[in-house]
């Protein structure tokens, strides 16, 4: 007699199906982006007359953060932020999931605040709205509680797969950090909406990672594993120097007597202000990465360019726009990675070799350090940069960076965000 098919293997092909609408509408969410992103730095760099062309640009940032934050407050607040500690916040019983008519004011809104240069993250739009849309599937299914809650993880996953073209790190960051525990039907799911919403996605985008690491394979010399520890104890100070900026301008925004529009307002002109005088330097901050692994960027610049991109990140965020941390924080990892492998090669000349892999190591000891999800940061960055051969230092790096955030009493930045928006009730 053919046995019906089981439980699993249901919620397995929900899961696949699940990918596919994520990857479309995550996929299509990064497209454009990129498209946004492309214009106002061409609006800049080619525009005949600077002066007019900076006006237009601090009134076109000013403008579209006042309509994301509009959109937040008056059609759906939770779409406020990042989302991912809302997401946390569903899977461990302490919040409802959000409704279908999230995903437009996310995606609408997430579009506006990044296009519009505001230092913020594309994944965090994506997991919310991969999220969304899974747990929306499950109920129309009439999907049990444990079900919908498997398969609104998968979804949340998808999404980050999606948002950085790396698989592997959207089903580890469902069982790692969203779940804290391992779960086969939720990694079966998670396996099966990354997948598939990534082969939608390459469908838009191409499947290139996302950054470019010229010379690979690199080979690392077991002499200089001391070198990336340090590297990681560096960057694990500066993470919690990260959450501690982060959460300081979150309270200090909150108790500015302007509304949250016009504070919205206010941040997006200091954006548009910051892409009239330096296009590449506004947004989730892909260009800033990029050139740090390249090694482009002049060592004395970089003190003044990670203060500036803290400082801008941190009250990006206090616009209670959509939009993520993730991106944002890996240019920062990028910049203290470079800073490390430059003073290295003063050092121990002999011993640093190249600063790419220093830069690589600072990207996941800084999410290792912020978010304490090694595993996560480790698979997502070597995704990201297409460098397996760097494993031993990443996980030294990422080991030291969260030895010290741990050791300092630091909570991870998504529980303190959930803490903080739970307080508020």
């Amino acid at each position: 007699m053919i046995q019906p098919p089981s439980g699993l293997t249901v919620l397995s092909l929900l899961s696949i199906l699940t990918g596919v609408v994520v990857g479309a509408v995550c996929g299509t969410f990064r497209l454009l982006l990129e498209h946004a992103a492309g214009l106002r730095t061409a609006l800049v760099l080619d525009a005949p007359h600077p002066f007019p062309a900076g006006l237009m640009m601090i009134a076109i940032g000013s403008i579209t953060a006042f309509i994301a934050a509009w959109m937040v407050r008056r059609l759906a607040p939770l779409a406020s932020g990042s989302g991912i500690p809302h997401v946390e916040a569903v899977l461990a019983g302490l919040a409802t999931p959000a409704s279908i008519g999230l995903i437009p004011v996310k995606f609408i809104g997430g579009l506006l605040a990044i296009g519009g240069g505001l230092a913020l993250g594309r994944e965090g739009p994506s997991v919310q709205m991969g999220a969304t849309a899974a747990n929306t599937i499950g109920r129309l299914l009439r999907l049990g509680p444990a079900d919908c809650r498997s398969l609104l993880a998968a979804g949340a996953g998808a999404g980050l797969a999606t948002a950085f073209n790396a698989p592997g790190a959207g089903a580890i960051f469902v069982l790692e950090e969203l779940v804290g525990k391992f779960e086969a039907r939720t990694a079966c799911s998670a396996l099966g909406a990354s997948v598939s919403a990534i082969l939608v996605a390459r469908a838009l985008l191409g499947g290139h990672p996302d950054f470019v690491v010229v010379d690979s394979p690199l080979v690392i010399s077991v002499s200089t594993q001391l070198l990336f520890l340090l590297t990681g104890l560096v960057v694990g100070l500066l993470s919690v120097v990260y959450n501690r900026t982060v959460l300081a301008t979150l309270r200090l925004a909150e108790r500015m007597t302007i509304g949250v529009e016009i504070r919205a307002a206010v941040i997006g002109s200091i954006g548009g202000l910051i892409v009239w005088l330096t296009p590449h330097l506004a947004g989730g901050g892909d260009w800033i990465t990029q050139n740090a692994i390249d090694g482009t960027l002049i060592w004395t610049a970089l003190p003044g360019l990670y203060v500036l991109r803290l400082v801008f990140g941190s009250i990006s965020y206090a616009a209670a726009t959509p939009g993520g941390l993730f991106a944002p924080m890996l240019a920062l990892g990028a910049l203290a990675g470079l800073g490390c492998g430059d003073l290295a090669h003063v050092l121990a000349p002999t011993l640093a070799g190249r600063t790419t892999p220093f830069v690589v190591v600072g990207m996941a000891a800084m999410f290792a350090g912020a978010v304490r999800a090694p595993l996560t940061g480790i698979i997502l960055v070597t995704e990201m940069t297409n460098t397996p051969s760097l494993l031993l230092p990443l996980l030294s790096g990422s080991f030291a960076a969260m030895f010290v955030a741990d050791g300092m009493g630091e909570a991870p930045i998504y529980e303190a965000l959930r803490t903080r928006a739970a307080a508020e009730k």
